[in-house]
């Protein structure tokens, strides 16, 4: 199948260009820097230079293709409006691109802040709607495509897809603990993250690309909650560190802007993902990756 990537060149967009090529499949790449177009070209992917502004490229991209992957997206937390309005454009366009096609449309999503107070699944309907929610609402504006003739289906990550050079959010904390010579969690601790390993996630885009019905929702979760005491221990041991509990009241002060959402409960299942795909996660653990120093440390 020839399939249309935006974010080919991430973290989680990488591995899945790796995995579909190593399935047989054809796979162009949205890159806009040379670095990213040569990583692509070296691993026999095709490339089509432009980014998420560039709506008339992404147009083209998706109607050359037989499936679209969308992983990209800007993460500007200093300007979040200006993210959610280009992650909001660029799935607006591909799905009027699809339209009447009945090809596969996957895109990123997440399972951060879909139940409070419980893991979420699959069959929990994203809250968020129109151009001015998270992410520009755009999990359900990619499913009501699915009306339109487009085989949409979300891919909801979990707020930690982890591995050796990640340098996402457990990336951010242990920084944060390297510099403050401390590793905190907040208040108890109790409050969980669901995890994936990058590959595991990868594998599970895959799969959902070749066996996922249209309106599914898939959950790249393998463990459905990593506490954040955990997650500061296992900080701490890396760098031998001390590991202490702040004042949830003082977790942004301390964490910079990450310290709200690290104080979050954001547990989910896979149990319907697991079954309607068979995917069986077999990477490590988030504390496995950061003993084994994924995040450095001793």
């Amino acid at each position: 199948m020839r399939v249309f990537v935006t974010g080919a060149s991430g973290w989680i967009g990488s591995a899945v260009v790796d995995e579909l090529l190593a399935t047989g499949h054809e796979v162009t790449g949205l890159a806009r820097s040379d670095a990213s177009a040569a990583a692509l070209e070296a691993k026999g992917a095709l490339v089509r230079r432009g980014d998420l502004d560039d709506l008339d490229g992404i147009r083209l991209g998706a109607e050359a293709a037989e499936a679209v992957i969308h992983l990209a997206n800007k993460h500007d937390w200093a300007d979040q409006v200006a993210t959610n309005a280009a992650e909001r454009g660029a799935v607006q366009t591909i799905g009027d691109a699809l339209a009447g096609s009945g090809r596969p449309f996957l895109l990123a999503s997440g399972v951060a802040g879909l139940t409070p107070g419980r893991p979420a699944t699959e069959s929990d309907a994203s809250p968020a709607h129109g151009p001015d929610a998270p992410r520009g609402g755009t999990e359900n504006l990619a499913l009501e495509f699915v009306e339109r003739g487009v085989h949409s289906v979300s891919l909801r990550f979990s707020p930690t897809v982890h591995g050796a050079g990640d340098h996402g959010f457990v990336s951010i904390i242990a920084s944060v603990a390297r510099e403050k010579g401390v590793s905190a969690y907040p208040g108890d601790g109790t409050n969980r993250w669901a995890a994936v390993h990058r590959t595991d996630a990868a594998r599970m885009v895959g799969l959902g690309l070749e066996k996922a019905p249209a309106g599914s929702r898939l959950h790249a979760v393998a463990e459905e909650g990593v506490t954040s005491r955990a997650i500061a221990e296992a900080i701490g041991r890396a760098y031998d560190l001390p590991v202490t509990s702040i004042d949830p009241a003082e977790a942004q002060n301390h964490f910079g802007w990450l310290g709200t959402f690290f104080s979050l409960d954001l547990a989910a299942t896979s149990t319907a993902t697991r079954e309607l795909l068979g995917w069986t996660p077999t990477g490590p653990t988030l504390l496995e990756d950061i003993d084994a120093g994924a995040y450095g440390g001793r």
